[in-house]
Order: C-alpha cells, then sequence, then structure tokens
C-alpha cells in the first residue's frame, strides 16, 4: 500500500513538474514520464536498463507508427497488428528482463496508460 502511495506522488509530482516546464512539446514530457515510471515498475537494474531501454525505444517507435498510421484503421486489424509487434518483441524482451519482469513490462504500460488518463481527466475537470 505504502509502495502504491509513493508511486502516485512520485507520478503526480512528476506531471506537476512536466507541466511547469513549458518548453518542452507535451509528447516528451509524457514519454519521460513513462520511462520514469515503467523503471520504478520494473525496478530495472543499471545493467538491464542498459540493455532494456533501445530494445524498448525500438518497440515503442513501431507502435507509435501503427497508432499515427493507422489512426482511421480497422480496430481489430490495429489490435492483431498491435499483438504482432509484442510478440515480435517478446524474445529480446525476456532475453533482458525474464519472462516475469515481460508481464510486469505490459502491466506497467497499461498501468501507465490509466495513470495519464485519469490526470488528463481530472485537469479537464
Amino acid at each position: 500500500m505504502k509502495k502504491c502511495l509513493l508511486l502516485f506522488l512520485v507520478i503526480i509530482g512528476s506531471i506537476s513538474i512536466a507541466k511547469s516546464q513549458n518548453d518542452r512539446p507535451r509528447a516528451e514530457k509524457i514519454q519521460a514520464l513513462k520511462i520514469a515510471f515503467i523503471t520504478q515498475k520494473l525496478q530495472l537494474t543499471s545493467a538491464e536498463a542498459e540493455k532494456f531501454w533501445p530494445v524498448y525505444n525500438q518497440y515503442d517507435n513501431e507502435i507509435r507508427n501503427l497508432r499515427v498510421n493507422n489512426r482511421n484503421g480497422d480496430v481489430l486489424d490495429n489490435e492483431e497488428k498491435l499483438l504482432d509487434i509484442r510478440k515480435k518483441y517478446k524474445p529480446a524482451f525476456e532475453k533482458i528482463l525474464g519472462p516475469q519482469k515481460l508481464n510486469e513490462l505490459f502491466n506497467a504500460e497499461k498501468d501507465f496508460r490509466n495513470v495519464l488518463i485519469k490526470q488528463l481527466r481530472n485537469r479537464n475537470q
């Protein structure tokens, strides 16, 4: 429980700091928060982080390109392509992180999206 509260406070603080830095584009701020969130959730060692982030950045770029290029495409086709990208990178992530942390990675991505959406909703109200 304390860990969740600490994580929530770190995210809130990070978002506040990112909000105050108007010189960086919004996407870069969100990306920095995502990196911090995933690093904390996975508790990456420096050796793991050194191997993990280049692979993750390639993976994340493919997903972003999919979402941008297929914004108006068929939802099921897009979900299938997303799953194909995840399957493509699974062996590389497992080699670096192991199977348990791989599951935590995908959960952390989902958790980050949920926190981000919640923060944006709260800001807009």
